[in-house]
């Protein structure tokens, strides 16, 4: 059964016709062509899919499409502003913690959610925040280093 749903994605309001067993990962990925948005075990557990809804860190391959009507969706394509970076793209850019790139869709977006919240994290809460995010390159210490640098910039 198809379904109209209205929500925001990256600041533009959409309407989208959607089957009603697609997860929020396949509408955007598949349907909307947001490609940043990585599956990586379709059970929640790698962090690869990880996007805002309404500021908060979800897993979009657990959560359904229809039940985003209203929301308010931020992927990673939705970090850029203006054609400049987020602090946190060019904070992963500048400490290296770029590697083969697969996770880091998924730990920019769980790392924005822990910014929003908290903006000067300690080492320790960039830790916990990231927990849910698996990087089988870095070793994780670029990637804390990254975002402890971002906490300490002014835009985005």
């Amino acid at each position: 059964m198809r379904r109209d749903v209205s929500l925001i994605i990256n600041d533009r309001p959409t309407i989208v016709d959607v089957e009603s067993h697609w997860t929020l990962l396949e509408l955007l990925h598949d349907h909307l062509d947001l490609l940043g948005t990585k599956n990586g075990c379709s059970q929640g557990v790698c962090g690869a899919c990880t996007v805002l809804v309404d500021g908060r860190a979800v897993r979009a391959c657990l959560s359904l499409a229809v039940a985003m009507r209203g929301k308010r969706i931020t992927t990673v394509e939705g970090l850029k502003r203006n054609g400049t970076l987020h602090r946190l793209q060019q904070a992963f850019a500048d400490a290296g913690a770029v590697q083969c790139g697969f996770c880091t869709p998924g730990m920019l977006m769980a790392s924005a959610a822990l910014l929003e919240e908290h903006p000067h994290p300690t080492e320790l809460e960039v830790r916990e925040a990231l927990v849910g995010n698996l990087c089988r390159c870095t070793g994780y210490a670029r990637i804390v280093r990254a975002v402890l640098r971002a906490s300490l910039r002014k835009n985005g």
